[in-house]
């Protein structure tokens, strides 16, 4: 009955609020209350459950009230929150309270036998405003809960910790300048985060600190608005207003932030231009070209933007028409050009009434204009020592290309319009006149011809004549004159081209042959016209006729028919052309005939006077043998000279075969006397043990003795002479030899040598016949050079 008793039981909570909580004395009774009626409705139960032991029990039907805890807790002690307590506890400590959900043993802890529920950390509503926790008793024995879980909810009750705070801070603004008191400017907005449902904690009241009395703000909108009227941006732009957020209503003990709003006057156009001053002296040079800058104006605005932006314009003066005047968008000043060109002698002076205004007008602000000013400008043009001026821009004249030489056809004329008028110059530019046709006489500008004009090879001529001031040379002006040369009828006319016509044998009397035109240098004004005759000493020609066709062509046909190329192969008949211009020009020119033999239909087929046949003895086919016979006869001499360019001479058997001087050809410059290794020397002391030649270990060189070639027992020195010419045709008709001959010596003595030198090389300096019987006296070292070079009679007969 007891385990029965313990597991019917009901929990029972017990709530003990702080005495500083506001409202603990409200909720205490109502929750004593809940406690009574809990405990009569567990006895019913009790009853009902011993007189049904098999039925299950049912569930209490009311809740546990929530709990109200304060934030920011800074005691030494954990926070007392409240009691857990069941009816079943007899304060034995056989039960054992449990506590679980949010928080439970980090923020909140429960003490297992009294109940009692504590928060151990620092708790902040803004943080976190509630906390859900479950509750149970449980059979300290056994660990059998008594009843099931019961769940509560802590609340954190708010306490004002928080100052009003803006999170878009600091702020920029901007307002018109003139602008009308109550102008909203921007709004401000201040947050708390403190409960703005419990007390007024989160209630936020604006006030301004710094910024009066040009703006205020509105308390509970936080509004700032303009209370000064026409703040002028040109005497103030900037402007600091420090806004406050007081909670508590404002009360006193309140929370408060700050915030800084940077209030800019935006512009508007409330200031007309002015210019500094009122009358300006420019000067320019009178040489100053069209576009040139005279100077520049400015109507300052005190504005900005837009609002300062100007327009230059010239409303009056007697400068009006040579000046020009623009605005630069950039600097906004006035620009003043010059718009005509201008003349010290002419005008030396001029004035300007200018005006600036503003593009861009406000309406809200005209009686503040009038928006434009206007200023005098006198601009003074500066003598400059300018080049003579001709009288005209250019010149254009026409001569007749027969005129003499010598005869004036133009005079032009410069004058220098300064102040000191110097004498002028003339002369012609030289690059446009490199024919040298024309002169100018330097004082009176006459213009003649230096050559005799040929329209025919120049028909134009483009001269430019340069004027020079007498005391400034610098100063130079020039003008171009154009020459045309006017055609008079000085060239005949002639054929257009070299003409060959051509008459076939059977051709009958009138049969027209060739049409035949003609040209002419000449370009009269009315035309060519051209007339056609035979010339005199063939007016009579009884084989041929001109018939003149009036439009500046003329035929050439047969009087006769039967022409014969064996009788006369060629004709030549001279024309006569003449032209219809004063004075009349002729020429002849001479027209080629040939005769021709034609087939039926009048083609040409042959001009010569007889064609080339064959011998009729001469077959085909002994043409044939003949040209066989002849390039068998090219194949041989071919393969003859092939076999002799080929061929070599046989090596001497003589066992002392001279190795003192050899022809060497390699790759490779020699050493000189240090190079042991292009021969042996050893065999020019003991020729008779040389049996085998020793070459070069880093190369194979073709040496080729040229003992082999001479014979050993000479008896004279001109066959040495030979030999060399010998040598050389030998190279000359061989066609595998290179370019170039590679001869190179070995044992030369130097100049100090007794002996002189030994080679061969500079014996051709001389055309004297060399003597080389001396060396037979020289010893038994020198006998084989004797051998050599002393040539028998009986061996002359060699070359």
């Amino acid at each position: 009955m007891g385990d029965k008793h313990l597991l019917k039981s009901r929990l029972c909570l017990c709530l003990i609020i702080l005495a500083h909580l506001q409202h603990a004395t409200a909720e205490e009774p109502t929750l004593q209350t809940r406690g009574e009626n809990e405990k009569q409705s567990d006895e019913t139960l009790l009853q009902s459950d011993e007189t049904l032991e098999h039925h299950q029990r049912v569930k209490r039907g009311w809740v546990w009230n929530q709990f109200f805890v304060l934030e920011e807790y800074t005691g030494s002690e954990p926070l007392y929150v409240g009691k857990l307590h069941s009816d079943m506890d007899r304060g034995d400590g056989s039960i054992k309270y449990i506590l679980s959900g949010e928080g439970a043993g980090t923020m909140f802890t429960i003490d297992d036998n009294t109940g009692d529920i504590h928060a151990i950390q620092r708790l902040d509503r803004e943080v976190k405003a509630q906390y859900i926790l479950r509750a149970q008793a449980l059979q300290r024995r056994t660990g059998m809960p008594l009843e099931p879980e019961s769940e509560f909810i802590v609340k954190i009750q708010d306490i004002n910790d928080n100052e009003p705070q803006f999170l878009d801070g600091p702020y920029t603004a901007s307002v018109p300048e003139m602008s009308v008191i109550g102008t909203s400017v921007l709004q401000l907005t201040a947050t708390d985060a403190d409960d703005p449902t419990y007390g007024n904690s989160a209630r936020v009241v604006y006030s301004i600190l710094h910024g009066q009395p040009y703006f205020s703000v509105e308390p509970r909108t936080g509004i700032i608005r303009v209370t000064l009227p026409n703040m002028d941006r040109e005497a103030k732009e900037h402007y600091e207003v420090i806004i406050q957020a007081k909670d508590m209503a404002g009360q006193l003990g309140g929370l408060a932030g700050t915030t800084t709003v940077n209030i800019t006057l935006s512009d508007v156009n409330d200031n007309p231009p002015k210019f500094a001053q009122k009358l300006y002296q420019m000067s320019v040079p009178e040489s100053s070209p069209v576009g040139s800058i005279v100077g520049r104006v400015r109507a300052k605005d005190l504005d900005e933007g837009i609002n300062a932006e100007m327009r230059y314009t010239i409303i009056d003066g007697d400068g009006r028409d040579t000046f020009d005047i623009s605005t630069d968008p950039t600097n906004q000043v006035g620009i003043i050009t010059i718009r005509k060109p201008l003349d010290f002698e002419g005008k030396k002076s001029y004035t300007l009434k200018v005006e600036g205004a503003n593009t861009q007008l406000d309406h809200r602000f005209l009686r503040m204009g009038p928006f434009s000013d206007v200023t005098i400008i006198h601009i003074s043009v500066e003598d400059v020592d300018e080049p003579p001026q001709f009288d005209s821009k250019f010149y254009y004249v026409e001569v007749p290309e027969d005129v003499a030489i010598g005869t004036i056809f133009q005079t032009v004329s410069a004058k220098d319009l300064d102040v000191s008028n110097n004498s002028v110059r003339y002369s012609i530019e030289r690059n446009s006149d490199p024919g040298r046709y024309f002169y100018i006489d330097i004082t009176s500008g006459a213009l003649m011809t230096a050559r005799p004009l040929d329209r025919e090879e120049v028909s134009w001529h483009n001269i430019t004549i340069m004027a020079m001031e007498m005391n400034n040379p610098t100063q130079i002006e020039s003008v171009s004159v154009t020459v045309k040369v006017i055609d008079v009828n000085d060239n005949p006319p002639e054929l257009a081209k070299y003409y060959e016509a051509f008459v076939c044998e059977n051709t009958k009397a009138g049969q027209l042959i060739q049409t035949v035109t003609a040209v002419d240098l000449d370009d009269p004004l009315g035309g060519q016209h051209f007339y056609y005759s035979l010339a005199p000493e063939a007016a009579n020609n009884p084989n041929f006729t001109l018939r003149d066709n009036q439009d500046n062509t003329a035929w050439i046909v047969t009087r006769r028919g039967g022409f014969s190329q064996k009788e006369w192969s060629i004709y030549y008949l001279p024309i006569l052309i003449s032209d219809g211009e004063q004075p009349v020009h002729s020429s002849t020119s001479t027209l080629t005939i040939r005769v021709c033999s034609c087939d039926t239909e009048g083609n040409v087929m042959s001009c010569t006077a007889e064609a080339y046949t064959l011998p009729v003895s001469l077959s085909r086919g002994a043409l044939i043998a003949i040209l066989a016979c002849i390039f068998v006869l090219l194949v041989m001499i071919l393969l003859i000279l092939s076999l002799r360019s080929q061929r070599k001479k046989p090596y001497l058997t003589d066992a002392e075969e001279n190795v003192h001087e050899n022809i060497v050809r390699y790759d490779d410059e020699g050493g000189g006397e240090q190079d042991t290794e292009a021969f042996d020397i050893a065999a020019m002391w003991n020729p008779r043990e040389s049996q085998v030649v020793r070459f070069r270990q880093d190369m194979v060189p073709e040496i080729e003795s040229l003992s082999r070639y001479v014979p050993q027992n000479y008896m004279g020195d001109s066959n040495v002479h030979g030999y060399v010419l010998a040598k050389l045709y030998e190279t000359d008709v061989d066609p595998c030899a290179p370019p170039y001959d590679s001869l190179q010596t070995y044992a030369y003595e130097g100049q100090g040598s007794v002996a002189d030198s030994l080679s061969s090389l500079q014996s051709v300096t001389t055309n004297t016949d060399h003597d080389y019987d001396y060396l037979s006296d020289w010893g038994p070292r020198f006998k084989k050079l004797s051998d050599m070079y002393g040539v028998s009679e009986m061996d002359n007969a060699l070359w």
